[in-house]
């Protein structure tokens, strides 16, 4: 370990990207709460970090709900300590051409990713401002540069890269980062759920996929895993208000 042990939260630590982050943050040698909207389905994550001699607890809430996030937060301050490191990576897709979108699915979406990214920085930074020291990691997407059939999805993604720059601005002087991961096409439980939703075997739709990205292949959860682990590094202290788009390739 070259750096100080640490308390991080995950949110959507359940699966995927966030299970990846999790594992990854915890074999650096931090704490990690798997957080996910229910407790159980945090478990697995949990249990492979310790299995791997790393140390991490499963809670359950809505990020969107601003009473769950403080509960949780004050439970993982009881049972893990002070939080310095939040990873926002809770999300949803509610896809559907824009005259076929429904408020509700707006909303939802809206809520999951920019509330709950809100509600959990706002928990979360009183902790990072007394000790001088904080690292938060918004998930973003290709998708912010816009993509048929997510205009909820697209909106969300891009006001989080805002968010972001406006945090790094904000939380700068307190020794505070925020940076912004904007990941391509990622091979996970997720994209799968997409591939079956447009009737498309799940193999051909990530050759499919992989045809377009330059170095020929779909992104792993534990690449953008990577990414989440240089930004709350100790030494990535001058990198902040960045947004990285960790897709295999360039985009603008």
């Amino acid at each position: 370990m070259t750096q100080q042990q640490r308390t991080a939260i995950v949110t959507g630590g359940a699966r995927g990207i966030g299970a990846a982050t999790a594992v990854r943050l915890a074999a650096d040698g931090h704490r990690v709460a798997v957080l996910d909207l229910e407790e159980s389905a945090a478990k697995a994550t949990v249990e492979a970090i310790e299995g791997a001699g790393g140390t991490a607890v499963a809670f359950g809430a809505d990020v969107a709900d601003a009473a769950a996030v403080e509960a949780a937060v004050g439970a993982v301050v009881e049972k893990l300590g002070n939080p310095t490191i939040l990873v926002n990576n809770a999300g949803i897709t509610k896809d559907n051409l824009l005259f076929k979108m429904s408020e509700g699915d707006w909303d939802a979406v809206m809520g999951v990713h920019l509330k709950g990214s809100f509600l959990m920085t706002r928990a979360v930074q009183k902790y990072m401002v007394e000790a001088t020291w904080g690292r938060v990691v918004n998930l973003s997407s290709t998708s912010a540069l816009g993509n048929r059939g997510q205009a909820n999805y697209s909106a969300a993604k891009a006001g989080l890269q805002g968010f972001t720059k406006t945090l790094a601005i904000e939380l700068g002087k307190f020794g505070v980062t925020a940076n912004c991961i904007a990941p391509g096409f990622i091979a996970s439980e997720m994209t799968k759920a997409t591939a079956e939703r447009l009737g498309v075997d799940w193999d051909e739709f990530k050759a499919a996929r992989a045809a377009e990205i330059p170095v020929q292949r779909p992104g792993a959860p534990e690449d953008i895993a990577n990414a989440v682990s240089f930004f709350v590094d100790e030494r990535s202290s001058f990198v902040s208000g960045q947004v990285v788009y960790v897709a295999g390739g360039p985009k603008t």
